[in-house]
């Protein structure tokens, strides 16, 4: 399943992330207002059960997230979007996978991971671009073989090509991207796209 979203304010932040003369401290500001979308739509999908909540007035029903939620940025660039998620699920618990890209072949190659127990949670990867979708495909053959409930993507923009990679591997995987480009060019980067997110965020 893939859910791509929409607004103006949401599009208005996206316009600033893509403009190549936004300032560091701008774009981090834009990122973490689109990691707020992005955390608020996978949220109105996870599980939740009923609890008695004791209003001032009087005993009313209530709601909680059913299960524990375990948050996975894929380093560094996915860690633009752990706070505005943590911002949303204050009690996730945060795990990392390290992976970089191989400008030649565009394989991922896995160099860090420390993950929580994964057992009965909904497990959020953290990803801003979601390119030829080696990244991501890496990140959920790692967790597939780690029994959980429940796997979404999170990520602020995407190509075609990633997407069919990703929904085509891992069919049960929730997909979600705040904006949807036209393709990738010879090199494997995003069109129109935004650059290099992690360098962005980080000033490098």
């Amino acid at each position: 399943m893939t859910t791509i979203l929409e607004g103006t304010a949401l599009a208005q932040d996206i316009s600033c992330v893509r403009n190549g003369t936004t300032p560091t401290p701008s774009f981090r500001a834009a990122v973490r207002r689109i990691g707020l979308h992005l955390a608020a739509e996978i949220s109105r999908h996870l599980p939740a059960r009923t609890i008695d909540v004791s209003t001032p007035l009087e005993t009313t029903s209530g709601t909680v997230i059913d299960g524990t939620v375990v948050l996975v940025p894929v380093l560094r660039a996915g860690l633009g979007l752990l706070d505005p998620f943590l911002d949303i699920l204050p009690d996730a618990a945060v795990g990392y996978v390290g992976l970089k890209r191989n400008e030649e072949t565009l394989e991922a190659h896995r160099y860090y991971c420390n993950l929580p127990p994964l057992d009965d949670s909904i497990v959020i990867v953290l990803d801003p671009m979601l390119a030829t979708g080696g990244t991501m495909c890496a990140t959920l053959d790692l967790l597939k073989d780690i029994p959980h409930k429940a796997t979404y993507t999170a990520s602020i923009i995407a190509a075609p090509e990633g997407i069919a990679a990703v929904t085509t591997q891992h069919p049960d995987v929730h997909v979600v991207v705040a904006q949807l480009d036209r393709c990738l060019n010879a090199s494997g980067f995003i069109m129109p796209g935004l650059g290099d997110a992690g360098d962005r965020l980080f000033g490098t």
